[in-house]
């Protein structure tokens, strides 16, 4: 079953990445007390999320947290290692959180894995976004397709 707007977020591991190294975390402690514009990835350095997705939420940052966000956060299937190389090659590492959900727990629990296996990539996460406020689901936008439309940081902006 896939999350739905209203539900709590499941409480899963995840580690972020920052300017001194992995920070393992869990996602009650991360998106405690924050309204959150998080949006997932199916993978850092992949050519969408890298070119298409990722940019719009960098240059709409300050409009973002001008709206109210506290925290704006990417998430993808992939090691903290490869988040962490991600959030510093976009110039990105300490304005944006980069969370890294190696096992895919967090994305398992939500209901929204993408399965790459055939492509070689393994299991993924789908693309999408979620305005989170206090571990609450308030608005979640699933990608259909190879579009960045509907978890757009323009879409976002919108919704907050």
């Amino acid at each position: 079953m896939t999350i739905q707007v209203g539900d709590r977020l499941p409480e899963v591991p995840i580690t972020i990445a920052t300017a001194d190294g992995p920070k393992p975390s869990t996602t009650g402690d991360f998106f405690q007390g924050k309204k959150v514009a998080l949006f997932a990835v199916p993978g850092a350095f992949t050519p969408t999320c890298n070119n298409n997705h990722l940019p719009g939420y960098i240059s709409n940052l300050d409009a973002l947290k001008a709206k109210g966000a506290d925290t704006v956060a990417v998430l993808s299937v992939n090691d903290i290692h490869v988040m962490g190389a991600w959030a510093k090659a976009t110039g990105a590492l300490g304005r944006i959180e980069f969370l890294a959900d190696g096992s895919a727990e967090f994305t398992k629990a939500l209901g929204t894995t993408l399965d790459r296996i055939a492509a070689g990539l393994g299991i993924r996460s789908q693309r999408y976004s979620m305005l989170v406020e206090d571990g609450v689901v308030k608005t979640f936008n699933v990608e259909e397709g190879g579009a960045v439309e509907a978890s757009s940081a323009e879409t976002m902006l919108k919704q907050l």
